[in-house]
């Protein structure tokens, strides 16, 4: 049988015998755009760090195309919060991203030319290569989040799972790297990323993940971002549910107009 999804199974996730995932199922199709959604607290990047196997789950699976984290883990990046990286180590930009390349390197080998050719790149992918010799500690916290996404790229892999790659970035900066996002998932790029901004996820994503604990729906936008199912993942505490709901509506004409 092919599997051509990431799936996840009755996945519970608890931190001192306290729930903090409950029962998540679902199909994430795979060479897609999904956004994981959520108020503060409802368990995303717990996901995101259960799926890598970097936190024990109490019950439930995960697979990546029908195999685990183990056997996948080469094919899958894994791009942290900003804050979990201490940005005073003395390394330049260059440097950080270069570390995307290490898996492909293979112990004590050095970069060869056609590593520093795809730093190089990925560094202007997202607005960066200028800044290819400068500290890290020197960034703004948006340039930051830029190299970080950056060394993300460079692992080139199959899967990317993203956990807040926006945050502290302009909204300039997250135009450039959703468009970056976009042409990976045209390359055939599985790509999560958790995102606070349902507005922007229902303009640029094509599926979203609702959370709060439990999974409250899995879909396309055009399906699952509705004032319900919004709702029941927020709680009442959205206040741009009608925004939301017209801007879906807007795009829902223009397909009936194609």
């Amino acid at each position: 049988m092919l599997h051509t999804s990431i799936e996840i199974h009755d996945l519970t996730v608890s931190y001192q015998n306290k729930p903090v995932l409950w029962g998540i199922d679902c199909h994430i199709p795979i060479q897609q755009l999904t956004a994981l959604i959520g108020p503060n607290g409802a368990g995303k990047s717990t996901l995101l760090k259960s799926m890598m196997g970097l936190i024990p789950i109490a019950s439930g699976f995960v697979h990546f195309n029908g195999k685990t984290i183990d056997s996948m883990r080469k094919h899958i990046s894994y791009m942290p919060q900003r804050e979990s990286v201490d940005w005073d180590f003395p390394i330049s930009v260059k440097e950080v991203v270069m570390m995307g390349r290490y898996s492909k390197l293979g112990l004590f080998k050095k970069p060869r030319e056609a590593d520093h050719l795809i730093v190089q790149e990925c560094l202007r992918k997202v607005e960066m290569e200028k800044f290819a010799d400068r500290q890290i500690s020197r960034l703004s916290g948006g340039q930051q989040q830029r190299v970080f996404m950056a060394r993300a790229i460079a692992q080139d892999t199959d899967f990317y799972l993203m956990d807040e790659p926006f945050s502290g970035v302009d909204a300039a900066t997250e135009i450039t790297l959703l468009d970056v996002l976009k042409q990976m998932r045209d390359n055939g790029k599985t790509i999560i990323v958790v995102h606070h901004d349902v507005q922007a996820v229902a303009e640029h994503f094509d599926n979203a993940l609702l959370l709060n604990l439990r999974k409250t729906a899995m879909g396309s936008v055009k399906e699952v971002l509705t004032e319900h199912n919004l709702q029941q993942t927020y709680g009442g505490k959205l206040q741009i549910l009608s925004d939301v709901g017209h801007l879906l509506s807007i795009e829902q004409k223009k397909t009936r107009l194609r």
